[in-house]
């Protein structure tokens, strides 16, 4: 059985911005354009066969709305050679500067 590397949701600010990672929003499209990560890219769980498309070379860091649909998909992309993390928790534990709101979110409903 292979062994998932996790990372706690405060360690995500980490991977920001690096060149040599991926950061990968698991969720629905209309959940990540909420709100996600910055610099993360949308693959919804349902999709995770296109990350065949990123180097293998790439450390893939995965996210979900609480942490068990990244487990699985690092599962699979693991199998797949890629080395991967899964935030442990998910979003819902994130607290750090990097959180991107969308313009729908602030709007005020009437």
């Amino acid at each position: 059985m292979l062994s998932i590397d996790t990372i706690s949701a405060e360690e995500l600010d980490a991977y920001v911005g690096r060149q040599d990672a991926v950061i990968i929003d698991l969720r629905d499209a209309e959940e990540y354009e909420r709100s996600h990560v910055k610099t993360a890219v949308n693959i919804p769980y349902e999709e995770i066969q296109r990350c065949r498309r990123f180097p293998k070379d790439k450390l893939l860091v995965l996210y979900c709305s609480r942490g068990s649909s990244s487990l699985f998909a690092a599962r699979e992309l693991m199998k797949m050679g890629y080395t991967v993390k899964s935030v442990v928790g998910g979003i819902r534990c994130y607290r750090g500067s990097n959180l991107y709101f969308s313009n729908v979110h602030s709007k005020i409903k009437k």
